[in-house]
């Protein structure tokens, strides 16, 4: 097969068929890892691109006002703390009774320099790589707004102001689709977390209940759009995966190894149906262990994934500020030494 351009690469793994070598990219490398591989690079997209990535990500663009200890408000209304790491983490949410909610205006979907950056990156790289848009489905925006402990509490005391957070985030993100839609973007991306390793946050009747009919909903609509969707959730999904997958998503991200998710499993449950991404460990495998170890367990990845196609390498999560720099260049050297097609593992 000749050499198919990264954008072709991503399509073709999308659309569950055989590209000419397996694609790789992950959603965030943090910038200490970034730094220590390729130093001086622009931003995040440019180490992607230099690193041989086959996608780049973008958000819409969010303001957001510092405020003192190192916190800043979200234009969503939730304050977070700084951390190490490149993303804060929510201290105090706006909503905690559906009398906030009622109250409660969230950002304007259509608000002036609202994709900025959206074009900028399409503009910038869209003709040669897959530009990957990151929006959100039925999870995460609830669990900002009222906090996870909060949240999961009203599942059980309150679901009407769950279901009116769910409906709400729907309804955004299928504005802001059809406007990332309408400037090019092809590939969307939902990071809403929906279990941990030992489960489901929820339990199966209530995601049934509360989510997955909203999942559905945002998922028809981005596919009426022309949009094709990666889904991201960590964690043990095998008690509501058949339902993540009936929603309509396209690929399923990253097939959790340390929640006990076997990429071999999956692929021979659901490849049929969806493609994968993932799942080199990196919690554990590329924080602590050796470039030897790393690269085994990529040529392990690629053994389960990439027969027949429709498999994205690329760690269990993303390349945190505790991966090692050598770990995350063994994975992709290994890819480049065994992820061509036809397969030779």
């Amino acid at each position: 097969m000749a050499n198919l351009s990264s954008k072709e690469r991503i399509h073709r793994v999308l659309e569950r068929q055989e590209p000419d070598r397996v694609p790789h990219f992950e959603w965030l490398v943090d910038r200490k890892v970034r730094e220590a591989i390729l130093p001086g690079c622009v931003d995040a997209n440019d180490f992607a691109v230099r690193i041989g990535s086959d996608a780049v990500i973008v958000d819409p663009n969010f303001t957001n006002t510092p405020l003192a200890g190192g916190r800043y408000l979200s234009e969503w209304g939730y304050v977070a703390q700084k951390t190490h790491e490149e993303h804060g983490i929510e201290v105090e949410s706006p909503i905690q009774t559906m009398a906030d909610f009622e109250r409660y205006t969230p950002p304007d979907p259509y608000a002036p320099g609202r994709y900025d950056a959206v074009e900028k990156v399409l503009a910038t790289y869209g003709d040669h790589y897959a530009v990957i848009v990151h929006l959100n489905d039925v999870f995460s925006i609830p669990r900002t707004l009222m906090g996870m402990e909060s949240l999961l509490m009203a599942v059980a005391a309150e679901p009407e102001l769950v279901q009116a957070l769910v409906d709400m985030s729907v309804d955004i993100n299928l504005k802001m689709a059809k406007e990332v839609a309408r400037r090019g973007a092809k590939i969307v991306y939902t990071g809403d977390d929906v279990a941990w390793t030992r489960g489901p946050l929820l339990s199966p009747r209530h995601f049934r209940e509360l989510l997955y009919p909203g999942l559905c909903r945002v998922m028809r609509g981005f596919k009426e759009l022309g949009l094709m969707v990666i889904k991201h959730t960590d964690g043990n999904l095998w008690p509501i995966i058949d339902m993540i997958v009936d929603s309509g998503i396209d690929c399923l991200d990253p097939i959790d190894p340390t929640a006990g998710m076997d990429l071999a499993e999956v692929k021979a449950k659901y490849g049929h149906r969806i493609a994968l991404k993932g799942n080199v460990d990196c919690a554990s495998l590329m924080s602590f262990g050796t470039p030897a170890e790393t690269a085994e367990a990529t040529k392990a990845a690629l053994r389960k994934g990439m027969q027949g196609g429709g498999y994205i390498l690329s760690s269990s999560n993303s390349i945190h500020s505790g991966v090692k720099p050598e770990n995350y260049l063994a994975m992709i050297r290994t890819l480049h030494e065994f992820g061509s097609y036809p397969m030779r593992l």
